[in-house]
């Protein structure tokens, strides 16, 4: 079976064995979180190469981690600055994503063009639990192609992925038609003070009221 039910405790629970042999096999996944469905991997340069190819995504362009935790990117050796700390504290779990110096343990692949390696504290409960099962983080990068929109439910993206699903290497995780959220927003935290890349989910207002100077 491709596609598992991921909306009740029960299922989600019933659903980590199976998606743990899945991906510690080399397959990849895709899965609802508290903006937009997301297709990923582990984080293993041979896993991270075959969710390119699935997405077609253009060279240079590299995939986000999700985490469970603070102590999971810190344990991979992603760096906190103090921007990046108060951001964290702020947003995490949620739909705000840091990019972050350090993460020698992590493949260069999942390196941007600023050094740094985007990672996010999911808010969706059953996946950062799955994540947490894991014991290790799980790529993210949108369920779509280049250029198209975010598939809202697992009927578009069995139907964007077909060849992949049918052939037992995308395995689907079903979390019901996700809202019109954006994604999550993106905050460079490499540099001396943060800086906005993507705005999202989070507005610019928002982080600047809340964390004040240190916003981006």
């Amino acid at each position: 079976m491709t596609v598992l039910p991921f909306v009740e405790p029960a299922d989600r629970t019933a659903a980590f064995p199976r998606v743990a042999e899945h991906l510690r096999g080399g397959g990849l996944l895709a899965y609802p979180t508290e903006t937009v469905y997301g297709v990923g991997s582990r984080a293993v340069t041979a896993d991270i190469g075959a969710l390119s190819a699935l997405k077609g995504r253009p060279e240079g362009k590299p995939f986000l981690l999700l985490v469970s935790s603070r102590a999971m990117a810190e344990r991979v050796g992603l760096f906190f600055s103090p921007g990046a700390n108060v951001l964290a504290e702020a947003y995490w779990p949620g739909p705000l994503t840091l990019i972050l110096p350090g993460g020698g343990r992590l493949p260069d692949s999942l390196r941007g063009s600023e050094g740094g390696i985007a990672v996010r504290w999911t808010a969706h409960q059953g996946v950062a639990d799955l994540v947490a099962y894991l014991d290790e983080p799980v790529t993210s990068t949108s369920a779509n192609r280049p250029g198209g929109p975010p598939a809202p439910g697992v009927g578009a993206i069995v139907h964007l992925f077909a060849s992949a699903v049918a052939a037992g290497q995308l395995l689907v995780l079903d979390g019901g038609v996700l809202g019109n959220v954006p994604p999550s927003t993106i905050v460079d935290c490499t540099g001396t003070k943060p800086r906005l890349v993507r705005e999202g989910a989070v507005p610019r207002t928002e982080l600047h009221a809340r964390v004040g100077r240190l916003a981006p």
